[in-house]
């Protein structure tokens, strides 16, 4: 399920405070393609286990949230930083 317009005009990342914006189909492959490989972790220092559906992404490309059924999930410990992703 998307996010609705008028949602994603308000988010921020709740660290930093930069805007976010959805993170492109091909960008979330690549995310998915290291999350199989099980090189990605949370902020907190988990392994992410579950592939993306949908996301966003910081505007300044640095933190990644998930998006789960329409709703952003922006916890501080559950971004995903985009440093341990080539190519993003």
């Amino acid at each position: 399920m998307p996010i609705k317009k008028e949602l994603l005009e308000i988010l921020c990342c709740p660290v930093t405070k930069e805007p976010v914006e959805i993170l492109a189909e091909d960008k979330t492959a690549l995310v998915n393609k290291a999350i199989e490989a099980g090189i990605v972790k949370h902020v907190d220092g988990s392994v992410v286990e579950q592939p993306l559906t949908d996301a966003v992404i910081t505007t300044d490309r640095n933190t990644i949230y998930r998006i789960d059924d329409g709703i952003p999930v922006m916890l501080t410990d559950m971004g995903i930083s985009t440093d341990q992703i080539e190519n993003l």
